[in-house]
């Protein structure tokens, strides 16, 4: 794992702070509803998204063990749906969001995150490209755990000071056109380093 480290800290970075529908949402509450009622809206997040990794981990250590072929086609599939994902951010457009009548709650994002495509394909794209499914499952597991608990922290603060505090520069077209290039390249650049 020490070799492939930089990687995952890269990967995990990129994929946490990637425009995504609970940044949007943690963005969105901090915004209209300030920093104290946001509060429940990124622990949902943060606790939410540990715990699906956790889950797949110990599923997918099953699966990957029985037919482990399937962990290459999940890294492949894996890695064309992050190009897609590069495409897309790339070529997103802001858009003017309703109202909402109250803040998002811990529930609803905690449970989001068990039906939320990208965060499910993402953790099982990073599992079976970082964790060992052989020798270092439990290293190697707990580090993919770590990193990308801490990466959920740091990017539901970014957004949530992004909402409260920088508003005006996060609604600029400018400033998301530059973020969306920036985001999109390092995930190319992560799909690269995958396969070098």
């Amino acid at each position: 794992m020490s070799s492939q480290l930089f990687s995952l800290i890269l990967f995990s970075t990129v994929a946490s702070l990637t425009p995504g529908p609970n940044n949007i949402m943690t963005s969105y509450t901090a915004f209209n509803f300030g920093f104290k009622k946001t509060i429940p809206t990124m622990l949902g997040v943060i606790i939410g998204w540990t715990l699906l990794v956790i889950v797949l981990l110990v599923g997918s250590s099953f699966v990957f063990q029985k037919f482990k072929e399937l962990q290459i086609i999940v890294k492949v599939l894996g890695s064309i749906y992050l190009l897609f994902i590069a495409y897309k951010i790339s070529f997103t457009k802001s858009k003017n969001k309703k109202s909402l009548p109250k803040p998002v709650t811990f529930l609803n994002t905690f449970l989001f995150q068990f039906v939320n495509p990208k965060s499910i394909v993402i953790a099982l794209t990073a599992i079976s490209m970082f964790v060992d499914m052989q020798n270092n499952f439990f290293e190697d597991s707990s580090i993919v755990i770590l990193i990308f608990f801490i990466m959920a922290v740091g990017s539901q603060a970014v957004w949530c000071f992004m909402g409260k505090y920088l508003r005006k520069f996060a609604t600029s077209e400018q400033f998301i056109q530059n973020f969306n290039y920036s985001m999109s390249f390092l995930l190319i650049v992560c799909v690269i380093m995958f396969y070098v």
